[in-house]
């Protein structure tokens, strides 16, 4: 009968591999966007949503996280 014991697996979250990962918005630097990149952003965002990286692909020296972060601290 032992043979049907199961064993209990702790739920994750798939977003996160590491408590080290997760960052409070509090913790974040504001990014500043001259009004050609803020432009380009938010027309890009209009075009593709989230795609952070292919948006960053377009703004030379600005990363995927970068344009997230902006995104996040000025229009939610």
């Amino acid at each position: 009968m032992d043979k049907h014991l199961r064993t209990k697996q702790t739920k994750t979250n798939p977003f996160l591999t590491s408590s080290s990962e997760e960052v409070s918005s509090l913790e974040w630097q504001a990014v500043n966007m001259n009004q050609e990149e803020e432009d380009l952003v938010r027309r890009m965002h209009k075009l593709v949503s989230d795609r952070w990286e292919l948006i960053a692909g377009r703004i030379p020296g600005r990363t995927a996280a970068e344009i997230e972060r902006f995104w996040v601290m000025k229009y939610n």
